[in-house]
């Protein structure tokens, strides 16, 4: 017996002391959203107290793609939780990509925030967890995420955007935030083209100095990225750790070096009131040296007067939406997302031309795949009988 209890009075003063791979185990934890949902995520505790870190992954993806960068964390003393939304991995709740595109934009917004809420409450109640030092980082939609999980909790003092976009808000948050540092990276061979600008887009308008651009050629998408980076991990623990641990809320050293295209700057003075009628005079100028130039992505843009016109920015939206039409006016899509614009404005008109504009369009459009012309004319029709006319 006496042999037996020193050795297990030997093994626990070796895992008290040899640390990080013992206390950084992985532990399972079940959540309960605030509608009865439950949720699943990890728990990597750090060794001794220390900040938390929140982890919310991209899309395309579960919670798991962050287990090789939560041990390194919490073996340097960070305490990391990793979160599956709602319908992904192993969360409750009806599969998030079998959903339609509507119904999916309407869970994203109405209960992410509170599941995520609940993730971080749950990560600042753990034994050792600095509840006012919080990290948190995203990928893809995990980007947006995070931004939105920073502007709720005034206790996050570092992000980690890996990949992605944010709306209308998010991107005021980092105009105006001058005090939460951001580490950002994207790979030049990402699947998803519109995530490069979109990241060097944040890097560019964000307003606090002690942020951090890192570009790679190759790697993918999100955290797909460090298995072709292997050093990107390593980076992103000495983010946190100086941000969190070192000095909360600062990076001292890594002031703003990287460039960024023209078209990041286009694309900010689009979101500024005014700013889409001085992005066409550009454009028209562009244009006499150029007939086939573009400032910017039809894509991009699209969305943006969709945000502007959720604000309740109805002047705004028409008038980027209408600078779209100028740059693309051979797509479909960008006439039946004015004609919403001018619909929602009381213009019906306007709404009933820029619809029939995008079904004349649609008839000789080769460029979009079946089920998006399918989306475009489903969506001017209806309006078109909203507006009391059969389409033709």
């Amino acid at each position: 017996m006496c042999r037996f209890l020193f050795r297990v009075v030997a093994f626990l003063l070796c895992a008290l002391t040899s640390g990080a791979s013992v206390w950084s185990a992985e532990r399972v934890v079940d959540l309960t959203a605030g509608d009865g949902t439950k949720l699943k995520a990890s728990y990597f505790a750090a060794a001794k107290p220390g900040p938390g870190v929140l982890l919310l992954h991209q899309c395309n993806r579960q919670r798991k793609i962050w287990d090789g960068l939560a041990q390194q964390l919490a073996a340097a003393g960070i305490n990391v939780l990793t979160l599956d939304y709602r319908g992904f991995g192993e969360s409750a709740g009806d599969r998030f990509d079998k959903l339609p595109p509507q119904e999916a934009a309407q869970i994203q917004a109405e209960k992410w925030p509170g599941d995520i809420d609940t993730a971080v409450q749950y990560l600042e109640s753990q034994p050792g967890v600095a509840r006012d030092v919080i990290g948190v980082g995203g990928a893809s939609c995990g980007v947006n995420n995070s931004i939105q999980t920073a502007r709720r909790h005034t206790e996050v003092k570092s992000l980690v955007l890996l990949s992605g976009n944010t709306d209308l808000k998010g991107r005021q948050f980092l105009r105006e935030s001058t005090k939460l540092p951001v580490f950002f990276a994207v790979a030049d061979d990402d699947e998803y083209p519109t995530s490069i600008v979109a990241i060097e887009w944040l890097y560019s308008l964000d307003a606090d100095p002690d942020k951090k651009f890192v570009h790679v050629a190759t790697g993918g998408h999100g955290a797909d990225m460090f298995k072709a980076n292997p050093d990107m991990p390593g980076q992103i623990v000495n983010w946190y750790v100086t941000t969190l641990i070192k000095t909360p809320g600062r990076a001292p050293g890594a002031k703003a070096t990287a460039a960024v295209p023209e078209e990041v700057h286009v694309l900010d003075q689009i979101d500024e009131p005014g700013g889409a009628a001085k992005v066409a005079k550009k454009l028209e100028g562009a244009r006499q040296k150029d007939p086939k130039a573009q400032l910017f992505r039809e894509d991009i843009v699209n969305f943006m007067g969709y945000e502007h016109l959720q604000a309740q920015d109805t002047k705004g939206a028409i008038e980027i939406l209408k600078l779209n039409a100028e740059a693309y006016p051979n797509s479909p899509n960008v006439y039946d997302s004015l004609s919403d614009a001018y619909f929602a404005d009381g213009q019906r008109d306007l709404a009933r031309e820029n619809a029939k504009k995008a079904l004349e369009l649609l008839a000789s459009d080769t460029t979009d795949p079946e089920d998006r012309r399918n989306g475009i004319k489903s969506s001017a029709e209806q309006k078109l009988k909203q507006l009391g006319e059969a389409p033709q």
